[in-house]
């Protein structure tokens, strides 16, 4: 088992890599999309649990080039750490795949390409999140232990049904000029279709990549958000989003929370059965108090998850993938976010190192 460290764009820097390497990471994670840019009121803000205050701007309009990446990944390698996976595509990137628009074919021929990049620089996992809706509806709060500013679900609320408009895709805008109505709301099957031939198209090329693709469970796990369907909002439906293809290929870009927070989930079971049948790319390790529509995000210590429990499973099914510390409540301090996920991390480290 391999410890690693999450870093959105703006923290792919040296500093950042000498503070994963310090906390005892050997691999990266690296967000290449931040997931918004800036907050309402038009000051830089840090990612808190992929909450925002304003909506955000996705700005790539090229997919990562090959030069890009192992740039990236020799970057990261002077600092003795390994990129083991990017996470989340660039809305830019695929809004018509998952909109089934005009463009989708070519924005899968892009995807395609951006995968043989990865593999032609040695980076084995692609994390991303079907989704159009994305994430909405989770505030910030004193939630966590001590007051600990944390994410949360308080309840079904207006941001959870707010419609979507034209232009955007998972919270961000990839079309400022887009016509000033909403996205047509769809039902499950017809987001179950448009799933089907993304991973149709892209397991194969994946496959001859060397690279996995990895799918991240919708956060807010509910049936429906901002009036669209979610892939899944129960650990069996992600059992049965992996029996779609058994590819070594296509697996689960696992969260511990989000799987947590599922309505009458058990995680443990479920652990058990992606680990069971080698369905997991990496993990998103984090811990929650309570369950949709009502939970908060806890230190890794401090929720209803046996962490301990956690890494016995993984042990006894021998994975050798990464876990990475995932939306830390934030510590008071001068460093809010970074304290935070240095505690996430020696508390993961003690565990890896003292459970065999």
């Amino acid at each position: 088992m391999k410890i690693g460290f999450g870093l959105y764009s703006h923290m792919l820097t040296n500093d950042y890599y000498k503070m994963a390497k310090q906390l005892g990471a050997t691999h990266i994670v690296a967000h290449l999309t931040d997931y918004f840019h800036q907050s309402d009121t038009g000051a830089d803000d840090q990612p808190l649990g992929n909450v925002h205050k304003g909506w955000g701007i996705a700005k790539e309009a090229q997919i990562w080039s090959y030069e890009e990446l192992i740039a990236l990944k020799r970057d990261i390698a002077k600092h003795g750490l390994i990129l083991e996976a990017l996470e989340n595509f660039s809305p830019a990137f695929w809004y018509d795949i998952l909109l089934d628009g005009p463009k989708r074919d070519e924005q899968l021929s892009n995807l395609k390409q951006l995968l043989k990049n990865m593999g032609k620089a040695g980076i084995p996992i692609m994390g991303y999140n079907f989704s159009l809706a994305g994430v909405a509806g989770r505030t910030i709060g004193p939630y966590a232990r001590g007051e600990a500013l944390s994410v949360g679900l308080e309840g079904y609320s207006e941001a959870l049904d707010v419609p979507i408009p034209s232009g955007m895709i998972w919270n961000m805008i990839y079309d400022t000029d887009a016509p000033n109505e909403n996205i047509e709301t769809i039902t499950h099957v017809e987001l179950m279709k448009r799933y089907k031939h993304f991973i149709n198209e892209m397991i194969p090329v994946a496959e001859e990549a060397g690279v996995k693709l990895a799918v991240h469970p919708d956060d807010p796990p509910l049936k429906e958000v901002r009036r669209q369907p979610r892939l899944g909002y129960h650990p069996d439906h992600y059992k049965e989003v992996m029996e779609l293809d058994q590819s070594s290929s296509h697996v689960m870009e696992l969260c511990l929370g989000t799987m947590a927070e599922m309505e009458d989930s058990n995680i443990y079971e479920a652990l058990e059965y992606f680990a069971k049948n080698n369905k997991i790319g990496y993990i998103h390790f984090r811990n929650i108090k309570g369950k949709v529509p009502h939970y908060k995000e806890a230190f890794i210590d401090d929720g209803d998850i046996d962490m301990g429990k956690i890494i016995r499973i993984l042990r006894k099914h021998k994975f050798e993938g990464v876990l990475i510390p995932d939306h830390a409540p934030q510590v008071t301090s001068k460093a809010p976010w970074d304290v935070g996920m240095a505690y996430a991390m020696g508390y993961i480290k003690a565990l890896v190192d003292t459970i065999k």
